[in-house]
């Protein structure tokens, strides 16, 4: 005997329900391996000039053009990029390294225009030339990116002012006290002659 739902489920059948849905295989996309370690750096002989000699500038091109020729080499020389270019007569280098090992090198200086601006310049290039933590304390590391910078300009014949001279003495002192408020208890050797805060011309 039928009953009355019978009747209405052969008059007006009811659509099968479909099967949930199965929700998509997430896999983590993030790798956890670590990155491979970076090449080692380079010794800083081996950074001391620049890898192709500088195109020849005319005898009559102004130092600005030489400014611009030594700017445009060095950021290619070292795969960098100028992040912002400051008004300000300071700097700072970093580097990003992605998981695929990718290394991303970074600045911002001043615009080479003299011989100040372009001292701060190769001071930051130096601070990739010769590798991140590679020296240590920190305040050896900026000796040796002062050191490449002064190394640079007598080897491109870039005026080196004593008020370049007093500007890496006065940033050198800075770092080793900087370091002593931290603890160190022992000054580099190469930092001995910053460690009083007199600078005097030679």
């Amino acid at each position: 005997m039928l009953t009355l739902w019978d009747i209405v489920e052969r008059v007006f059948p009811s659509k099968p329900k479909p099967p949930p849905a199965r929700k998509p295989n997430r896999t983590n996309t993030k790798s956890r391996r670590r990155p491979p370690p970076s090449s080692p750096s380079p010794s800083p002989a081996s950074l001391s000039a620049p890898s192709a000699p500088l195109r020849e500038i005319s005898s009559s091109a102004s130092m600005q053009d030489r400014y611009d020729a030594v700017t445009r080499q060095m950021l290619a020389q070292y795969n960098i990029k100028v992040r912002r270019w400051r008004t300000a007569m300071s700097g700072i280098a970093w580097e990003l390294r992605y998981r695929d090992g990718t290394v991303k090198r970074l600045i911002e200086a001043p615009k080479p225009k003299g011989p100040m601006s372009v001292a701060i310049f190769l001071h930051e290039i130096g601070h990739h030339a010769i590798g991140f933590n590679t020296y240590r304390p920190r305040c050896r590391e900026e000796y040796y990116a002062w050191a490449y910078a002064l190394d640079q300009m007598e080897k491109l014949n870039l005026n080196i002012t004593d008020g370049v001279r007093k500007r890496m003495h006065d940033s050198l002192h800075y770092a080793v006290q900087k370091a002593r408020r931290r603890g160190l208890k022992s000054i580099p050797a190469e930092l001995e002659p910053f460690s009083h805060s007199r600078w005097k011309p030679s």
